[in-house]
C-alpha cells in the first residue's frame, strides 16, 4: 500500500521561497516516477515538475522553470519541491503523485496521490 504525505506549505510573500516535502511509504524510487501538481479552485490540475525513476531526469512546466527544483532523497523516501521567487500566481494546493515506470505529464496517469498542501503567495 502506497502512502504519500505532503508538508511544507504555507503563506509566503512574493519573492519568497518554500520547500515542499512528500514522504512516501511503500514505493521504490528506482522504478517510480514522482511528480508535483497544483490546483486552484474551478481550474484543472496543473503539472509542475516530475523526476524520473532513479532521479536521472527532471521536467518542469514553463511557468516554473528556473524557479522550482524537484529532487528526491531515496534514503529518506522523500521527494522535495524547492520553490524560489514565488509569485501570487503560484498560489494553489500542491499535490505529490507517483506512478510506476516512466513519467507522464497527464495527471490521470498517476495512481497514487497525497492529500495536498496549500501554498499561498500574498503580501
Amino acid at each position: 500500500h502506497v502512502q504519500l504525505v505532503e508538508s511544507g506549505g504555507g503563506l509566503v510573500q512574493p519573492g519568497g521561497f518554500l520547500r515542499l516535502s512528500c514522504a512516501a511509504s511503500g514505493y521504490v524510487y528506482s522504478t517510480s516516477c514522482m511528480g508535483w501538481f497544483r490546483q486552484v479552485p474551478r481550474k484543472e490540475r496543473e503539472r509542475v515538475a516530475t523526476v524520473s525513476p532513479g532521479g536521472t531526469q527532471t521536467n518542469y512546466a514553463d511557468s516554473v522553470k528556473g524557479r522550482f527544483t524537484i529532487s528526491q532523497d531515496s534514503g529518506k523516501h522523500t521527494v522535495y519541491l524547492q520553490m524560489n521567487s514565488l509569485k501570487p500566481d503560484d498560489t494553489a494546493m500542491y499535490y505529490c503523485a507517483a506512478r510506476p515506470g516512466a513519467c507522464s505529464w497527464k495527471d490521470r496517469d498517476y495512481n497514487n496521490w497525497g492529500q495536498g498542501t496549500q501554498v499561498t503567495v500574498s503580501s
